[in-house]
């Protein structure tokens, strides 16, 4: 099988045996997609490895049908999206949560949109936090685990922006629930969550402690890299 010319982002590169990369990429109509860049760390080679590095969009060719292709050319559209900042870890970030939650080989082309949406959101938006919410709310629907944002898990009544509730991860907001069970959230949070459009900071950090509380389902025990270092980074300042 040959590939030519896929839309694509690099998400992270490993040496492999002495002088190639293994390279884990996000493609528009493949998926995530593992591939062998041949010979690239080997002095004097040019190759398109320059090109490999996350954050530049890529046009991707490789071949094979194994689990792992050997990239056969690596083409820069246009140039790297430029992150300054804090923008840069939060861009790791959301390339970590694609490598840890994404399986190689589904095609998740509206989530390649969303995740090429978010750089360029990062980069032009001076950092701002509703970006990894959005994305993280569309990262779950796209993986068959969408949060409830618009009704009453139980009543089915439309969401209320002054109400408060209680939400259960595996069925939604409940208004009145038991103060025991689920994450307390504003109707006003799920709301701005649903339509993707927060108003203030109180908004930001439910709709944060609600997201977080679902990806930690589909994440396991094993904590996300990024998240620990950038606490870490802002520790020390």
């Amino acid at each position: 099988m040959r590939i030519d010319g896929e839309r694509g982002f690099v998400l992270h590169r490993y040496p492999y045996g002495e002088t190639s990369l293994l390279v884990e990429a996000f493609t528009y109509a493949f998926g995530r997609v593992g591939l062998v860049a041949r010979g690239v760390r080997r002095a004097g080679k040019a190759f398109a490895g320059a090109h490999l590095r996350p954050f530049q969009p890529l046009l991707l060719s490789w071949s094979g049908r194994g689990e792992l292709g050997t990239l056969v050319r690596a083409e820069a559209p246009e140039g790297a999206i430029e992150l300054e900042g804090n923008a840069v870890w939060w861009a790791f970030y959301i390339n970590e949560l694609v490598l840890r939650l994404l399986h190689r080989h589904e095609a998740h082309a509206d989530l390649y949109v969303a995740y090429d949406e978010a750089l360029r959101a990062l980069a032009a938006s001076g950092c701002r936090e509703e970006v990894l919410r959005i994305f993280e709310k569309r990262l779950l629907a796209g993986l068959g685990y969408g949060l409830a944002l618009r009704r009453d898990a139980r009543s089915g009544e439309p969401v209320e922006p002054q109400t408060d509730y209680r939400y259960l991860v595996d069925e939604g907001p409940i208004a009145g629930g038991d103060g025991r069970e689920g994450l307390k959230v504003k109707g006003a949070t799920l709301i701005a969550l649903a339509q993707e459009a927060f108003t203030d900071g109180d908004q930001l950090r439910e709709a944060k402690v609600l997201l977080r509380g679902a990806l930690a389902v589909l994440l396991g025990d094993k904590p996300l890299h990024t998240r620990s270092l950038l606490r870490s980074i802002q520790a020390r300042v």
